[in-house]
């Protein structure tokens, strides 16, 4: 036990915050552009021809084309907002404390049903495209959140600790014997 805790003190001297350097890194400044560009696009999209090839379809799939629509928009909402306050911090334009208080108030996670098969075929192909676009983004930066999450409560711990690490020790302790087998 002595020895977990000796790793865990030495882990969180050594570690570092993911989360306080991503957001400053040429990968943050590319999700973001990527996910700023899927706004514009998706934008362009369900204001011009997405309008008109809505009109052309049948009534079942006009009413699904409607619920996606409204469910892209609002996740492409949350996915740019979520990226501008992360730029914000790293800009140094709101504190911590502001932005996990905005960040409180989003909901990037997914909740939803995802679009079946059938649903997908009743929807012009540049939609599903768009559809599927947004929700690699939002597993991205689900996942990145998670992580900056992670180092928020590491840092409150007080431990950094880095659980890869952790666990190869506590491997290699449990196959290290130093007493003789029976």
């Amino acid at each position: 036990m002595a020895d977990i805790q000796a790793f865990h003190d030495r882990a969180g001297a050594e570690a570092i915050a993911f989360g306080r350097q991503f957001a400053s890194s040429e990968a943050f400044k590319s999700l973001f552009r990527e996910g700023m560009v899927l706004v514009e696009d998706a934008a362009a999209y369900l204001d011009g021809p997405g309008r008109d090839q809505s009109r052309l379809l049948p009534r079942l799939s006009a009413l699904t084309y409607a619920n996606e629509s409204m469910r892209l928009t609002t996740r492409l909402m949350q996915l740019a907002s979520w990226l501008l306050v992360q730029r914000a911090v790293a800009e140094g334009e709101m504190s911590k404390g502001d932005a996990s208080g905005q960040l409180g108030k989003m909901r990037i996670h997914r909740n939803e049903p995802p679009l079946s098969r059938e649903q997908a075929e009743s929807l012009p192909e540049q939609m599903v495209a768009l559809i599927e676009q947004s929700l690699r983004l939002q597993s991205r930066i689900q996942h990145l959140d998670g992580i900056i999450n992670a180092d928020k409560s590491n840092a409150t711990e007080g431990t950094g600790r880095n659980a890869v690490a952790l666990q190869h020790m506590l491997l290699k302790s449990a196959f290290t014997r130093t007493d003789p087998l029976p």
